[in-house]
């Protein structure tokens, strides 16, 4: 009976939300992990009502697909027509991008072997019709997966949701805004800076519906298939940070040894950003710390400037690694078997659609939701991932933010080895 009382009083605080704290963002995380804590216990207590409750997931998720294509559009362009200095430091530019997509295909092959190896979403009952009106999708080929990464209308392709093609539209006007001379590219700049800005705030509107969204969808899935499911979801959360421990031990640790950046005063200059990247689970809030801790550590400021917001567009490391791993989970909870050739297309689809959008929050969850009709994924198992999405965001944000340091430590340092180099001849 007491078990019982206490798990209805997180029902009871789940109402208060509603009713006074909806409106602030500080205890958001707290209150997503209560509504599907709520939500299971409401569908294991009381099913024949949690089924009534898919709306409040189907609600979210209709929100959630309308910030899409626009907030891509405005970041994507803003970030590569505002990237001024590629012209000034092209060969930073350039290797910089080379070293970034170098790391994060390291991640994503550490995210692939590892779901791959715990199958956490093997056996995850999800109900079939928890998508109301989601015919079963169709397995794109690998030829019709190439084909859907480039835009024939692009009014189409975002009324279709067709987010690759959203994604190669924005690249390319970007790069074409880029070339434009400074005063015409001025106001269009200064139109897409404007639009993702209030797509972030948008999504962040959006986000306070989180904790009700979640708890709906949780309790119709518990109220189908019972309480085995958070067996998977911890599994799942377990392999997911072994995986990051190992991408730090295996990938960006030797890489720092191997540039001779200074490890002790690397570690100390990087341990406040990351703390911030952690309890916050945003990059941003922790980026000006991070900016100011690299260059009292040493690295220039023009580098330090230009790499780690560059990163933030191009090195997510950590979100990379969830990305592998979330679809792939997906997968594996509907049943799906994968080949490798199918996993290693799915993971460059995300790879290009996860561009520019570390600063918002759960961008890495929303990426993932919007590209899973075109890769063949099912999204009523995402919501069970965003139930403990929150856990899994802390991670993946410091990983990013000390990835994004760790990148200008480190090009900092070959570049002043080359110069060293050339100036001794």
């Amino acid at each position: 009976m007491l078990l019982m009382t206490l798990r209805w009083a997180a029902l009871a605080a789940l109402l208060v939300y509603v009713l006074f704290d909806a409106g602030t963002r500080r205890s958001l995380t707290l209150w997503i992990v209560l509504g599907m804590l709520a939500g299971a216990e409401l569908g294991h207590d009381a099913p024949a009502f949690a089924i009534h409750l898919q709306i409040l997931g189907q609600i979210f998720l209709r929100l959630i697909k309308t910030i899409i294509a626009p907030l891509l559009f405005g970041t994507l362009v803003s970030a590569i027509a505002g990237q001024s200095d590629l012209k000034k430091v092209g060969r930073l530019g350039i290797r910089a991008l080379i070293y970034f997509e170098v790391v994060t295909t390291l991640a994503l092959i550490i995210g692939l072997a590892a779901i791959n190896l715990s199958r956490a979403g093997v056996g995850v009952r999800v109900p079939a019709s928890s998508e109301v009106g989601a015919p079963t999708l169709p397995k794109p080929t690998a030829g019709e997966m190439v084909l859907r990464i480039f835009p024939e209308n692009i009014a189409k392709s975002v009324a279709e949701g067709d987010i690759l093609e959203v994604v190669v539209f924005s690249i390319l006007f970007g790069i074409a805004l880029g070339l434009v001379g400074a005063e015409k590219r001025r106001p269009v700049l200064a139109f897409t800076e404007g639009l993702a800005e209030t797509m972030f705030k948008f999504t962040n509107l959006v986000m306070l519906f989180a904790p009700l969204g979640v708890g709906g969808a949780i309790a119709y899935t518990v109220a189908h298939s019972g309480l085995g499911m958070l067996g998977h979801l911890i599994a799942l959360l377990a392999t997911f940070y072994a995986a990051l421990v190992v991408f730090l031990l295996a990938v960006l640790l030797p890489i720092t040894l191997l540039a001779r950046v200074p490890l002790g005063r690397f570690l100390r200059a990087v341990s406040e950003p990351a703390s911030i990247g952690f309890a916050t689970t945003s990059s941003e809030a922790a980026l000006p710390r991070a900016l100011e801790c690299m260059e009292e550590m040493g690295v220039p400021r023009p580098v330090v400037a230009f790499i780690i917001p560059l990163g933030y567009s191009f090195n997510l490391t950590g979100a990379t690694l969830y990305l592998s791993m979330a679809a792939i989970f997906v997968a594996q909870a509907d049943g799906q078997r994968l080949g490798l050739g199918r996993q290693l297309m799915i993971m460059l689809a995300l790879m290009l659609a996860s561009k520019g959008v570390a600063g918002v929050s759960r961008g890495s969850f929303v990426v993932l939701l919007g590209m899973a009709p075109a890769l063949g994924l099912p999204a009523a198992p995402l919501f069970l991932l965003f139930g403990i999405d929150p856990l899994l965001d802390m991670g993946r944000t410091a990983v990013n933010v000390v990835g994004n340091c760790q990148a200008a430590a480190v090009l900092a340092r070959w570049e002043s080895a080359r110069d060293a180099s050339r100036a001794g001849n």
